[in-house]
């Protein structure tokens, strides 16, 4: 079990532009359903210090830090907080109620919602990113999907080896720790934790808690015969 689901148990809180966010005392969890109130504290007006190509398109309550690219064709919805020297490449979509914290890469046909990313994260290609936590230099390959509505939309519940925790959330994706690394096509289904420095290598279909330093890999057997006309 990773601590008791503290914020520190997973993320390195100095390198978050809002450290506010989160009770140190609650599961990690409990901040996903406070970012859009805490958005509407911090964002009450469009200001774009960095920079907006032509083509792009940011509406209502967004503010983008300096030394952040937007590229042409990426849509911000607001309210949204773009740190400092983010790269929001072509095709990124960013719904309402995003952090992007500074140095971060959010690309191309990637869609974010009610999410918040630590600094230094790289979530690049093909993924969607709905009610969740990434850590500090995070790194999503591409296609991987944050799953966050269970089929049923009952609650979601972290399972922990033989222990179920409640999370009372309609709406919760994944707690990705500092430096983990998800590979491509990578699902992971709602109430994921994944451990710091963790490793889940490509094609995983993945749930409950991964202890830090983990690695998790598959094996496949392929068969492999002749072609007939």
């Amino acid at each position: 079990m990773i601590g008791d689901f503290f914020p520190a148990s997973l993320f390195d809180l100095s390198r978050t532009e809002h450290p506010e966010l989160f009770d140190k005392a609650a599961p990690a969890w409990e901040a996903v359903p406070k970012i859009t109130s805490f958005l509407a504290g911090l964002v009450n007006t469009f200001s774009v210090i960095g920079k907006v190509m032509p083509g792009a398109h940011l509406l209502g309550q967004v503010h983008v830090g300096p030394g952040t690219v937007v590229e042409p064709g990426a849509v911000i919805k607001g309210p949204a907080w773009i740190g400092e020297n983010v790269q929001v490449r072509a095709g990124c979509y960013i719904r309402e109620n995003v952090i992007i914290g500074s140095g971060s890469v959010v690309g191309n046909s990637c869609e974010f919602k009610n999410c918040v990313l630590f600094q230094e994260c790289e979530v690049p290609h093909f993924n969607y990113v709905g009610d969740s936590i990434l850590g500090h230099k995070a790194h999503l390959g591409a296609g991987v999907i944050l799953s966050n509505v269970r089929l049923m939309r009952d609650e979601i519940v972290v399972r922990d080896g033989g222990e179920t925790h409640r999370t009372g959330l309609k709406k919760f994706g994944a707690l990705i720790g500092d430096r983990a690394e998800i590979g491509c096509n990578s699902v992971l289904n709602p109430g994921s934790v994944i451990g710091r420095q963790s490793l889940i290598a490509p094609g995983i279909v993945w749930s409950g808690v991964l202890e830090e330093k983990s690695v998790v890999r598959r094996k496949d057997e392929h068969l492999i015969t002749t072609r007939r006309a």
